[in-house]
């Protein structure tokens, strides 16, 4: 019996995220340079998983940190979501994580794509104007 082709998964979240790291070391780059994705997601085996989760994976934790003071929080973190249509929702963990760390003082917001994204950095570096 022949195998079914099935076409490659897109990471559009990836690659769109890729995109706002492209922006933001071109644009901020001393901002850039304090910001970082945490690979939390992703496929893995059962054992690539469980060492992770002993080494202090945790589901939920928001996709970027922004690990610099605006004077009115100590740090940003970004749940990346891919933009409409190929947007995906919040899961209930990570609205754990979001609320917690807000709770905890920090800033952490839902981007859903580039725009949202360069937005939520912009108005972080004008702290006065955040809406958040």
């Amino acid at each position: 019996m022949a195998k079914k082709f099935r076409k490659p998964a897109v990471d559009r979240e990836g690659s769109q995220q890729k995109l706002f790291f492209d922006w933001l070391r071109f644009t901020h780059p001393d901002v850039y340079k304090h910001t970082f994705h945490i690979p939390n997601g992703g496929q893995r085996s059962g054992k690539a998983g469980a060492k992770m989760k002993r080494e202090g994976v945790k589901r939920g934790v928001p996709d970027i940190m922004v690990a610099l003071s605006n004077g009115q929080w100590p740090a940003l973190f970004i749940e990346f979501k891919a933009a409409k249509p190929y947007d995906s929702s919040v899961k209930p963990e990570q609205k754990e994580w979001l609320e917690r760390l807000n709770k905890a003082g920090y800033l952490a917001v839902v981007c859903k794509g580039v725009a949202e994204a360069k937005k939520a950095i912009t108005d972080y570096l004008m702290a006065d104007e955040v809406p958040y």
